[in-house]
Order: C-alpha cells, then structure tokens, then sequence
C-alpha cells in the first residue's frame, strides 16, 4: 500500500463507515458481496437497528474481528465524492460540529435508500377527441408547446389553465397520453444562450467581470453591492449563464422560502426553464428527486435555503449568496453554521466562484472587500426610470398620540395621498403578533410562558398567545393567570396585527394587507399573498423584516416605518448594524417603478448617528466608522467571538459548570483568548432549561477551535447537562 486511501473495497474487506447516529468515530463493517467504493451510501447493522451511513475510508481494525458486522446493503445511489468528504470535514472542525450531525445535513433526503418509484405524466398524442370545446383546446395547445415533453397531472392542467378533469377526459381518445415515468427524473435544461435583459453600462461591467472570473476557472470571491433595485439578479444570472456553458453547476441560496416564485419566474424567462428548488416547502418527493439528480449531474441550477450548501453537487462552479447580509443564513439551532461562510469554503475547495449580493452588505464582507479578500463591484443606480426613494424623519416627541395609536398624524396623511393616486404604501413594523406584552391590570403581572423565562405575545388573528422562543400557545385567558382578576388584562405595545386594526379604522375604504410568516400555514399560501399585492391586490401592506426581504412591489411608493429606534435597544454588537441594514432594504422597497418613492421614518432619536447615517444615504461613512468602532475594541470581524451557551434544568448545575470552565481556562489563554462570564443569558429559561452563557474573545489570528476543544474536553456531561458553542456567532441570546 502507498497509503492512499482506496477507491474500492472488495467483498469482506474492513471499511470504516461513518452513520448519522450521534457517536464518537466511524465504526468498523465487513465490505458487502460485490464489495463497495469508498463514498458509497450505505445500510449497516447498529444494535438491533439497521442505520445509514456513508464508507468514509478503511476500517481501523481495533476491535474485535470476530465481531465486526457487515454492510447490510449499498444504496442506489451516486457515492459521496471526495470533496463532499472533506468539506463536510473541514466545516465540521471550524463549526466544532460533531461529524456525524454534519452528515445529517448532507443525507436530508427521504427515501435515499428506497427504489425508483414511478408517477403518472402526460403528454401529447396523436388521436383527436370526438367533441371539441375551449378547455379542451388549451390542454392540446399546451401540450403541443411542450414539445413532447411529459408533466404530471396538476402540472399540464396548470399549463392550460383548467381542472385536471379535462385533461383525463383526453385520454379515452389518444389525444393525450397518460404513461409511467420514474419519480426521480432529471430537470429539463436550461439554455444559457437565450437572450437576457438589455442591460446598462453599469450593469453591463460587472456582468463581463463576473463571467471572466467564471472561465478563469479559479477559486474568487465577488461582493456584488447594488442599490435596492439595481438589477443585481440579472447581473449574477450572466455569471450563472457563463457557468453553464462551462458544463457546471450553479447553486442560488435566497434567505426566504417566500422569495423564490418570482425569482423562479426570472430565471424561466432567461433559461428557458425552471431550475431545481431546495427548500421546505418542497414535497419529500421533491426534495429527493433534487438530492440523486444533484449527485448524478442532472440539474444544472438549484436554488434553496442555506441548507442546499450541503447537496452532493457533482460538478459545482458557482455560489450565489443573494442577501448576503440577512440574518437567516446562520443556522441558530442543531449544527450552527453560516452559510455565507460556508459558501466560501466550499467554493475555495472546488475552485468555485462566489458572489455575494446585496444592497447592505455585512459588516464582515465589506472588511474582506475593503481589505482586498473579495473584489468588490458596485451598481449606484436604479435600473430603468426608476431612482432611490427620498428619506425623512418624523420626530415622534412633538407628536401628542393617544397611548394605543402608533401612526403619526403626519404619516397619516401621507397613506392618503398614495392611496388616493392608487399607489401603495408599506407600514413597517418588525413585531410579529398583535402585542409583545399582555399585562394585568390589577396585580401588574405581565403573561409569560409556562416554559421560558419570557412573554408570550398575543396573536390575535389566531385568539392565541405565543411563545416566540419555544412556541408553546396557549388561549388567551379572560383571567390573570396571577391573580385570578377578570377582565383586567390588557395588551400593551403594538404588533403588526395591532398596527392593522389601527390602519383599518384609519382607513376604512382601504384594501389591507398583513404579511407576516407566522399568520401563513404554509409557504403557498405566503406566496400567493405576496404575488396578489404585487399585482395591485393591496392598497396598504402591514409586515414584519419579511417585507425587506428582496420583494418588489410595482406599486409601492410609500413605506413608512412605525419604529425606527426598535433594533437601537439594548448592547448588541451588531445593533447599529442590522438597523442601518434593515432600514434601508424597507425604504428600498418604494418606488422601484417610475414613480418617485418616499420613506417616513418615525423615531424619537432622530439625532442618532444611525439614524443620521440612513437619511444621509453616505454608507460607505457608515462602514468606516463602524468598522473603526470594531477594530479598537478587538470585536469581529477584526477579532474573534465564540458564544457558549450550558443548560439544564437544574439551575445550580450550570452555573457550578460555567464557573469550573471560567476558572480553569489555560487551554484559552495559551492562544490569547479571554473568558466573560458565566452570566444568564437574556432569556435564561427556555423549554424548562436554564441557560447560562459565556463569552470566549480572541485575537483575528489565534487558533481558536483547537484551543476551545481542549478547553470543553475537560468536562464531561452527566445527566441532563448540555454545552453549545457557537463559533463567530450572529446573536447573544
């Protein structure tokens, strides 16, 4: 042996097999009959259970031969390419992320295991119907615009634009097909050469820029910074186009699910077909359908949450992250990882190119780009008529509102004057539910979850209160579960349902709309809601973040913000951050047509260096200064952070471990690193766990994961005591 990893294991051959169960190591199985490649996907005997796992390499042979087991069975499936492999590795260390749990996001396919399953598709044939009528007509049209191709039911009848009753009324006459075609059937091609958008000469450039770097074949990262508006999409579609052609594969992430029916739509009109989705909302059926053409080079373009990262891409030359700068990237719960760093990683191991789009970007991305990490290519204009939207204030501490109304008289009369020209307006508030606070008025109690060491916000829509952290509801009581008092609780603060009860009796004439994820059970029904108000079914939109997040409205001309001082609460390190960032995505959402736009910014510190950094619209200013405020402090991205967070339901438990870990610290200190805490951290119970929190700081170079592997190795955890460490993390609570 050279000691090079073999390719292929013969029959009895001892294969070390990593499984997605939360052990140690990889464990040692015989090779099957006919033997197995490494990488191969796998079914093995664990206990009495039969698991599946992935050959991660030769067995180690230090356990008992006699008892080693064999592979029960090799999946139908492509094996795990060496790059899958040591990514999933290398993200696995940096994350300090058991293997394993990293495994499980790289196997999120149901049925992996299961044989090709059939579906009934239907397709144009050659008989003719004895009766004629419209319906009728559209499906053979529809049909035959297809080319032969085959659609399911539902998707032939949505095609023609009738029930799926008229389309099997056909089949009696051969004049349509119905035959048996597998599940798991590749995704039609896309065409790169089909004619996008005319661009302009900003656009233009940067499109050149991006498909250079695509044939130079090489590992680079790109921040594409565009005003809201800009046609940042269809400048990252040449690069995707450019790829393509190169005969690899491209990988959109998109920080919401509600965001990719009008994108989709984008990429048809310029590909000629719709690419692969990843996301939760796919069926099961679909998710696995995406998974095995992923891994076999049958779809050429995904687009997907974060979690699409981890698909088994067969030849991927392309990363988009669109949004770069949105919070939902970071994985908060199980593997905490962020995609947008992960993203790089990856595309650095394939010599993969990455964009990084948005608007506002990251405080950490607009470093690496202003220290010459990423090339940084910038679209100062609005595409089109279309021009930034004008910013002002309105100084709530002259304004004498009533204690349950929140729109100004001044914001008001604005609403009117748009709504009265048929254009829209945006009131936006980022507080889900009808009120953050219900509280007694007899006893001053305030309503908190049975569970956390928080409130529970009322949802009024659904005559429930809600936990936002564990999501325990629960109905609303006609009694303070304190006192007992009747009729004495009352809401206090406003949500967005609040928000839309006060603009329903402001203006009772208007259409009003609510967009918020949590009054939507599934991601359809988000979505239609978000397509009917762009095309005009709205007169006012009521939302939370959600509204931020890349939506376009034609007919948005107005956004008022309710309060612009919300995210300046509190020590936050990135407060002023996510402020500018979120203040500025929601104002871009008026006038994105050739109507002018106009944002109102309700706020009782208009004085604030934020808020004054927003109207100016200088952000380049912005950065600098927040990046000077960061690099004398040390904090990222001109430091390090890792949060670790203990829990248990003995609260005495995980204060004695936090103190153990803060006293016995050298492991940190070796590499630079300082310990703060142990401390409750902000919401010290949830889901009946105590939580207390430390805070590990570092230098930018210091080797940090190793460092805090040897120090959390000094403890083991007994009973119900769990440890979370959240490396570069995004939050605090």
């Amino acid at each position: 042996m050279d000691g090079k990893t073999p390719d292929f294991y013969p029959e009895g051959a001892l294969v070390a097999v990593l499984t997605t169960q939360p052990l140690d190591r990889a464990l040692d199985y015989r090779a099957p009959e006919g033997g197995c490649f490494l990488g191969a996907f796998v079914e093995v005997p664990l206990g009495p259970r039969r698991v599946q796992g992935v050959v991660w390499g030769p067995g180690q042979g230090d356990y008992d031969l006699s008892k080693v087991r064999g592979v029960s069975r090799v999946l139908d499936t492509a094996p795990m390419r060496d790059e899958m492999r040591s990514f999933l590795e290398r993200a696995a260390a940096y994350t300090l992320t058991p293997l394993p749990a990293m495994l499980r996001l790289a196997t999120r396919a149901p049925g992996l295991g299961d044989p090709p399953s059939m579906r009934k598709v239907y397709r144009l044939g050659e008989g003719r119907p004895d009766r004629m009528t419209e319906a009728r007509t559209r499906v053979l049209e529809a049909a035959a615009d297809l080319g032969g191709l085959a659609l399911t039911l539902g998707e032939l009848a949505e095609a023609a634009g009738v029930t799926p009753s008229v389309v099997k009324g056909l089949l009696p006459s051969g004049a349509i097909l119905e035959e048996e075609s597998p599940r798991d059937s590749p995704f039609p091609l896309l065409d790169p050469d089909l004619p996008g958008k005319a661009l302009t000469d900003d656009q233009a450039a940067a499109a050149e820029v991006l498909r250079a770097g695509q044939s130079a074949g090489r590992y680079g990262t790109v921040l594409l910074k565009g005003v809201t508006g800009s046609g940042k999409t269809e400048v990252y579609l040449e690069a995707v186009a450019a790829c393509l052609r190169q005969g690899r594969q491209a990988l959109v992430l998109l920080p919401e699910i509600a965001l990719t029916a009008e994108f989709l739509t984008r990429v048809e009109a310029r590909f000629g077909a719709k690419p692969a989705e990843w996301h939760s909302g796919a069926t099961l059926t679909e998710r696995r359908r995406v998974w095995k053409m992923v891994a076999e080079g049958q779809a050429q373009m995904v687009v997907g949450a974060r979690s699409a990262l981890f698909l088994p891409f067969q030849r991927l030359g392309l990363i988009v992250v669109d949004e770069e700068h949105d919070g939902s990237y970071k994985q908060e719960d199980g593997v905490l990882y962020n995609a947008r760093d992960m993203a790089v990683l990856r595309a650095s191991m394939l010599e993969a190119q990455v964009v990084l789009a948005s608007a506002t970007p990251s405080l950490e991305s607009w470093a690496n780009a202003d220290a010459g990490k990423y090339r940084r290519l910038d679209l100062t204009a609005r595409f089109g008529a279309a021009v930034m939207p004008e910013m002002r204030t309105l100084d709530m501490r002259d304004v004498a509102l009533p204690a349950d109304r929140w729109i100004s008289p001044a914001l008001a009369r604005a609403v009117t004057v748009r709504v009265e020209k048929g254009e829209q307006a945006l009131l936006f508030l980022n507080r889900r539910g009808y009120a953050p606070v219900t509280l007694c008025r007899a006893c001053g109690q305030q309503v908190g979850c049975d569970h956390c060491d928080a409130r529970m916000v009322e949802h009024r829509f659904l005559k429930r209160l809600v936990c936002h952290q564990c999501g325990e509801t629960k109905p609303m009581p006609t009694a303070c579960p304190s006192c007992a008092a009747e009729d004495r609780l009352a809401a206090v603060g406003p949500g967005v349902e609040r928000l839309a009860e006060e603009a329903a009796a402001l203006f009772p004439e208007a259409r009003i709309a609510v967009l918020s994820s949590d009054l939507y059970g599934t991601a359809r029904e988000l979505k239609a809601q978000i397509e009917t108000i762009a095309e005009g079914g709205a007169d006012i939109i009521i939302g939370t973040q959600l509204v931020a997040k890349g939506h376009n409205f034609p007919l948005l001309t107005l956004v008022g913000v309710i309060d612009a001082d919300l995210g300046l609460q509190g020590s936050d390190l990135r407060a002023a951050e996510r402020t500018f960032q979120l203040m500025r995505q929601v104002a871009g959402r008026a006038g994105r047509t050739e109507k002018p736009g106009l944002a109102l910014l309700q706020t009782y510190q208009p004085d604030h260096p934020v808020i004054r950094a927003i109207l100016a619209g200088d952000e380049e200013s912005f950065w600098r200064a927040e990046a000077e405020a960061r690099r004398t402090a040390g904090m990222p991205p001109y430091g390090r952070l890792a949060g670790v967070i203990l829990s248990s339901e003995d609260v005495q438990k995980v204060f004695d471990l936090g103190n153990h870990l803060a006293r016995n610290d050298a492991a940190l200190r070796r590499v630079g690193a300082e310990v703060f805490g142990p401390a409750p951290a902000p919401i010290a119970r949830v889901r009946g766990r105590h939580r207390v929190r430390l805070l590990v700081k570092a230098p930018k170079g210091a080797a940090l994961q190793g460092a805090l592997a040897d120090w959390a190795g000094q403890v083991r955890l007994k009973g119900d005591l769990r440890m979370a460490i959240d490396i570069d993390p995004q939050s605090f609570f």
